[in-house]
């Protein structure tokens, strides 16, 4: 047990430790944060800080890897941390240098199949002991959608301080406590080791007074491939601890949030990934929230879901059903008013125009 504490606090470690220093070379070598539609800071800030999580996180993963813990998991977490690498390199190229979509898109298809490989799958739809439904073959596709879907949404939720790493890290520590439930030691130590390189960043990055640091699309992306693939672990002989319907409601910010600016772009006739002013945290700007406002607001939201979750799981039976449903429907009504306000902010505005 030493040994995963250790992991834990060396993930933190390099993370923090790290920060100071991607900030110091960015600084030498002109890497700041480039301004577009999606952004709503202004000043030369470095936009490397995933390179500090990602580092962070996979020594926490050989530690535990070679400290035996991982003997007891079905997957081999190797392929996570390949794929993962891959998704935090393709990031950071882009952070530096613009890809193209349709080549980010062919890396995140190649990391998406790297994991399934290794055996990260859903094998279908499990609420408590009430009701399941088996995916059979269509395991493999609707898993592979998954990830291609909540890594892009991660990145996209990724507009002001602190809200992506602050969002992520609750819901790293709430798959750990339904892993603690299930008392699958290896899979709760995979999320505390996320949590533990996230904070690290994050120590620079909230904004108080101001962020010094951002994580880029190499720490947005990875973080969301991450979280996409932490709930497909399973102990060896077992299916998947969380199903999809948990996952996807711990995950639900940015899952609404992507759905949403699809069917906006869609409604308009742009591109799927034309960027725009109205993600979740743009409207709660536009409803005249500071952008520090709208990062607790936010946070709030998402520990109330967490929080919801965890107690569904904890608890079982039809009542984790109605808490489920309560889940839902507290993140449908939360994007509907905001939604709505917005609209009104908006029409307001058009009119004192």
């Amino acid at each position: 047990m030493t040994l995963y504490i250790l992991a834990l606090i060396i993930a933190f470690a390099i993370s923090t430790i790290s920060m100071p220093i991607i900030i110091k070379i960015s600084k030498k070598r002109n890497l700041f944060d480039r301004i577009d539609d999606r952004k709503v800071h202004t000043g030369q800030i470095s936009r490397l800080g995933g390179i500090g999580i990602t580092i962070g996180f996979s020594i926490a993963l050989a530690i535990l890897y070679f400290s035996g813990l991982f003997s007891t998991i079905q997957q081999n977490i190797w392929y996570l941390l390949g794929a993962g690498l891959c998704i935090s390199a393709m990031g950071i190229i882009d952070d530096l240098k613009a890809l193209s979509a349709k080549l980010k898109l062919l890396i995140q298809v190649i990391a998406a199949i790297l994991v399934l490989i290794g055996g990260f799958k859903f094998t279908g739809i499990a609420i408590s002991s009430v009701f399941y439904l088996n995916f059979s073959i269509f395991s493999y596709i609707i898993t592979f959608f998954w990830i291609i879907g909540v890594t892009n949404s991660y990145n996209l939720i990724d507009g002001i301080d602190g809200l992506c790493g602050g969002i992520a890290s609750f819901a790293s520590l709430t798959f750990a406590f339904i892993f603690f439930k299930s008392d699958n030691t290896a899979a709760i130590f995979i999320c505390l080791s996320l949590a533990s390189a996230i904070l690290g960043f994050l120590l620079f990055n909230w904004p108080l007074p101001k962020a010094k640091i951002f994580m880029g699309d190499g720490g947005s992306q990875f973080l969301g491939f991450v979280l996409a693939v932490l709930p497909l672990l399973s102990s060896k002989g077992s299916m998947p601890t969380i199903s999809l319907p948990y996952a996807i409601a711990v995950l639900m910010i940015p899952i609404f949030d992507t759905i949403a600016a699809i069917w906006r772009r869609l409604r308009e006739k742009k591109r799927i990934d034309s960027p725009d002013r109205f993600h979740i945290h743009h409207k709660l700007m536009l409803l005249g929230f500071s952008s520090r406002s709208t990062m607790v607001i936010l946070y709030l939201l998402q520990a109330i879901i967490c929080i919801f979750l965890a107690s569904a799981y904890w608890l079982g039976g039809y009542i984790s059903v109605f808490i489920l449903l309560a889940d839902y429907l507290t993140g449908v009504l939360f994007f509907a008013i905001i939604h709505i306000g917005k609209n009104q902010a908006l029409k307001t505005d058009n009119q004192e125009a």
